[in-house]
C-alpha cells in the first residue's frame, strides 16, 4: 500500500522524487523520504513523520538536496507505528545500502534476529529494515548476486527501489507480488509503484513480472530473472496523460472524479458498441462457450465487492446463471467449490488488489477461466487472469472510489447483455430497449451533478451525525452498501446499509428520534413496500433522506427531504443512485474540515494481505 519512487537522469533528483511521491500520497501519508546519491557518492537519506509537505518543507522541495539519482517513499504503516525512525528508505548501519519497500515481509523476526546475531543494529520498528541489512551481508561486489540471494530467503510480497553506494548513477528494482513500473525518457529513467507518479515525465513504461530485477542507469535498463539471466521486454505507451492525474481546478481529488463519471462511462461503453451491438472480444469466449456457463463466481473487496452484489441481481435476472458474490479475503481461505463450468469474474479498480490476485491464482489452481475487470493496463490481475476486460476510467486518485465503481457498474452490464443474447434468452427490442439506456447513463448523471447545491446544503445539516443509516430493497439494498461505505469512510461517520425487509428482525431497533435513514426507493416492483419500510422508520422518530426517479412524487409524503434522479432500466438505476450518495458523504467530509482524499488509516492500492 505504501508508494514508492526512483529516478536516475542528467536532473537534480529529489525534486523529482517529491513530485512522483505527491502523486503516490493515496497509498499512504504516515511518513515519507527520500535517499539521494550525493556528488560525494555517498547515500543521503532525510526522512520525516507525517505527509510530505512536512518532507518537502524540509528539503526546500528537493532543491536542498543535490544528486541525479535517488529513491523516494510514502508509507502506509503496518510494521511500527508511524514515527520518523519507522520511515523508509532504511539504510544499512555503514550507510552503503539504502531501500525503498512496498509489501511485507512475513518472516522478518527470523531474519532480523538472523542479522543481528551478525552484528546488525535495528534502529526501527519495521519489517523493511531487515532488507537493508541483509543486503549489506550479502554484498560481494555483484548487485544482482546479492539481490537474488536476498530474494531467496524472503517470505512476504514487495516491491523494492535499492541503492548501493559503490555503484553510483545505478538503481535496482526487483518486485514479488506488489506493483512496480519501470519508466523510460531522454531525461534519465524511472521505478514507481503506479503510473501517475511518472505522467509528468513519461508515458512509456516497462511492467516487471514476479520475482524479476530491473537495473536502471540514466541511459539503459535492463532485467534479470531470479537466475540472473537478461530478459527481455516490450515498451508499453501509456494512453493518459499527465493532466488527467492533475485536480485541474477542483478543491479535491473526489470531486473532480465524480464529475468525471460520464466521461469515463462514454469511454468505457463507446469502444464496444459496434454496429447496434455489444461487443466484448476481450471475454476471449464463443458463444457456444458462453452458453456453457454454469455459474459465475465474483470476486472483490471493498466497492469492487458492492460492484458485484449489485449485478448479481442483473446477471441472474438477465442470464438465468446462478451468480455468488464473495470477499477475495474469505474465497481464498475457504474451500470453494469451483466447477468446471464456473465463470470466475475478479473485480479491482488497480489490478494489484493483493486479496483479489490471490483469489484469482486459488480459482485458476481449481480449473476456472477467470475473467479480470480492472483499470490499469498491464496490472497483475490484467496479465495473470485467462481474460480481461479494461474499465477506462483513467487515474483515479482519491483514496474513495468514485469513477472506477461506475465504469465496473456498466463493464458488467455489458457483461449481462452479451451473456443473454448467446443464451437466446433476451429478445431483440428489449436488447435494444437496455443498449438505449446504456448510452443515456452519462447524460443522466450530468444532470444530476448540475443539481448538487441541494445535496450539498442537506450535508451541512448532517455533519455533525454520529449514526446513518441506508435502507433499501433488492438493487437499492445493494446501492446502499456502496453508499454506506463511501460516508463512512471520509466522514467517520457511523454508517451501516440495511435491507429494508429486514427493519422488523432486529435492526430497527437501533432507530431514534433524528437519527438520519437514507432511503432509497427506485425498483418500480418494490416502490411501494420502500414506502411502508419508510413510514416504519419515521414512527420512530428517524428524519429520512428519500432517494427516488422522477415520477415517484408521493416520496413527498413520507421523507423529509428527497432527492430525483432521471429514470432508467431499473437494472441501471445502481449506476444513478450512487451520485447523489457520493456527493452527500464527499459534502459531509468537507463540513466537518476533514481531508476528503486521504481518509485516516487507508490507502488507495491495497497490495497487502
Amino acid at each position: 500500500m505504501c508508494g514508492i519512487v526512483g529516478y536516475v537522469g542528467t536532473q537534480m533528483a529529489a525534486p523529482i522524487l517529491l513530485n512522483g511521491l505527491a502523486k503516490l500520497e493515496y497509498r499512504g501519508y504516515d511518513s515519507a523520504g527520500i535517499a539521494i546519491e550525493n556528488p560525494d557518492s555517498k547515500i543521503e537519506v532525510i526522512k520525516a513523520k507525517g505527509r510530505l509537505s512536512v518532507l518537502a518543507d524540509m528539503t526546500d522541495n528537493g532543491n536542498a538536496v543535490k544528486g541525479c539519482c535517488g529513491i523516494g517513499h510514502t508509507r502506509w504503516a503496518t510494521h511500527g507505528e508511524p514515527s520518523s525512525a519507522n520511515a523508509h528508505p532504511h539504510i544499512s548501519n555503514d550507510k552503503t545500502v539504502a531501500v525503498v519497500h512496498n509489501g511485507i515481509i512475513e518472516n522478518y523476526l527470523e531474519l532480523r534476529e538472523k542479522m543481528i546475531k551478525n552484528g546488525a543494529s535495528f534502529v526501527s520498528e519495521t519489517d523493511t529494515e531487515v532488507v537493508a541489512h541483509m543486503l549489506h551481508y550479502y554484498y560481494n561486489g555483484n548487485p544482482l548476486e546479492t539481490i537474488t540471494k536476498v530474494m531467496m530467503r524472503m517470505r512476504g510480497s514487495y516491491a523494492l527501489g535499492i541503492l548501493f553506494m559503490d555503484r553510483p548513477g545505478e538503481i535496482y528494482a526487483v518486485r514479488k507480488d506488489s506493483p512496480l513500473i519501470v519508466g523510460q525518457s531522454a531525461q534519465g529513467n524511472f521505478i514507481a509503484s503506479d503510473v501517475p507518479a511518472i505522467l509528468e515525465y513519461t508515458r512509456d513504461v516497462y511492467y516487471i513480472q514476479n520475482m524479476e530485477i530491473a537495473k536502471l542507469t540514466k541511459d539503459a535498463i535492463s532485467f534479470y530473472n531470479i537466475d540472473q539471466e537478461e530478459v527481455t521486454k516490450e515498451l508499453q505507451h501509456i494512453e493518459w496523460d499527465a493532466k488527467a492525474a492533475e485536480k485541474e481546478g477542483f478543491e479535491h481529488y473526489m470531486m473532480k472524479e465524480i464529475y468525471e463519471q460520464p466521461k469515463a462511462i462514454h469511454d468505457t461503453i463507446t469502444p464496444r458498441i459496434k454496429e447496434g451491438k455489444i461487443v466484448l472480444e476481450e471475454l476471449g469466449m464463443d458463444e457456444e462457450e458462453l452458453g456453457k456457463i454454469g455459474s459465475i463466481i465474483i470476486l472483490g473487496c471493498g466497492s469492487a465487492y458492492h460492484v458485484g452484489m449489485n449485478v448479481k441481481y442483473v446477471l441472474e435476472t438477465l442470464t438465468r446463471i446462478p451468480v455468488n458474490v464473495e470477499l477475495a479475503s474469505e474465497f481464498r481461505y475457504r474451500d470453494p467449490i469451483v466447477a468446471p463450468d464456473t465463470l470466475v469474474i475478479v473485480i479491482s479498480q488497480s489490478g494489484e488488489t493483493a486479496d483479489s490476485l490471490a483469489a484469482l491464482r486459488e480459482a485458476q489452481s481449481r480449473g476456472a477461466k477467470v475473467l479480470g475487470v480492472v483499470n490499469v493496463v498491464g496490472s497483475s490481475i490484467a496479465r495473470e487472469a485467462d481474460a480481461c476486460i479494461y474499465t477506462w476510467a483513467g487515474p483515479e486518485i482519491s483514496v474513495a472510489t468514485t469513477k472506477a465503481y461506475s465504469t465496473q457498474m456498466v463493464v458488467m452490464y455489458m457483461i449481462g447483455m452479451v451473456l443473454a443474447e448467446a443464451r437466446g434468452l433476451i429478445t431483440e427490442e428489449r436488447y435494444t430497449e437496455l443498449l438505449n439506456e446504456l448510452q443515456t447513463l452519462p447524460d443522466k448523471i450530468t444532470r444530476i451533478l448540475n443539481e448538487k447545491e441541494r445535496i450539498q446544503w442537506f450535508a451541512h445539516k448532517y455533519a455533525s451525525a454520529k449514526d446513518i443509516f441506508f435502507i433499501g430493497r433488492g438493487l437499492d439494498y445493494a446501492a446502499c452498501m456502496e453508499g454506506s461505505l463511501k460516508l463512512k469512510e471520509i466522514s467517520y461517520i457511523h454508517s451501516e446499509s440495511y435491507a429494508a425487509g429486514e427493519l422488523k428482525h432486529g435492526t430497527i431497533s437501533l432507530i431514534e428520534d433524528n437519527i438520519l435513514v437514507v432511503a432509497l426507493a427506485t425498483q418500480s416492483a418494490l416502490y411501494g413496500k420502500m414506502v411502508s419500510n419508510i413510514v416504519e422508520v419515521k414512527s420512530r422518530g428517524a428524519f429520512v433522506f428519500g432517494i427516488t426517479s422522477y415520477g415517484n412524487y408521493t416520496m413527498e409524503d413520507v421523507a423529509d427531504f428527497t432527492v430525483y434522479v432521471p429514470k432508467t432500466d431499473d437494472l441501471f438505476m445502481t449506476s444513478l443512485t450512487v451520485i447523489p450518495m457520493q456527493l452527500f458523504a464527499y459534502y459531509v467530509s468537507v463540513a466537518k474540515g476533514l481531508d476528503v482524499d486521504k481518509p485516516r488509516n487507508l490507502a488507495k492500492s491495497v497490495t497487502v494481505e
